[in-house]
């Protein structure tokens, strides 16, 4: 891998972990989520016990391992993805999990090049246990953002669109070559 490659591999890395941070947000005492899941940190799930302190130092290694967790299974299935779009989808997949995203049309799409429908499926993805969160729907346009800003800068032709739109003649976003 070049050295170019590995800056901007490494680049996506650091967005992810802002945008995960972001919208996780830090609990050094674990805590059920929404939807009663024991978490911790920034949206740690894996180890967390309700009422277990951990300090920033920790929460930080977790993240990281876990969004390192995150962006395996995107590199895995779209080993080409544009640096920002694989920061965006490595978001998705911290926190849907890896069988989610496998299963998802938005997967389907991505591989059959279709990058900006792709992006495009992101909002759908704002319910937890049949309801849907405000805090998902922000992280989930976010995530669509930084998805197709990725298609902006750096993507293949075939990974872009003149235009992106959710149903025939109405134009979400411009996306250039």
């Amino acid at each position: 891998m070049s050295v170019a490659r590995r800056a901007l591999l490494a680049g996506s890395l650091a967005a992810a972990v802002s945008l995960v941070g972001y919208f996780e947000g830090r609990e050094l005492v674990g805590y059920l989520d929404p939807v009663g899941i024991p978490t911790i940190c920034y949206g740690h799930t894996k180890t967390a016990v309700v009422g277990q302190t951990l300090g920033p130092q920790e929460c930080e290694r977790l993240l990281r391992e876990d969004l390192g967790d995150a962006l395996a299974v995107v590199d895995q299935q779209l080993p080409d993805a544009p640096p920002m779009t694989r920061a965006a989808l490595g978001s998705f997949v911290y926190n849907v999990g890896a069988g989610a995203f496998n299963s998802s049309t938005l997967l389907r799409k991505a591989k059959a090049g279709d990058w900006v429908g792709a992006c495009n499926e992101l909002p759908r993805w704002v319910y937890a246990k049949g309801r849907q969160l405000p805090g998902l729907v922000n992280r989930r346009a976010a995530e669509r953002e930084v998805c197709l800003e990725g298609l902006s800068h750096g993507a293949s032709s075939d990974q872009r669109s003149d235009r992106a739109t959710d149903r025939p003649g109405r134009a979400l976003v411009a996306v250039r070559p």
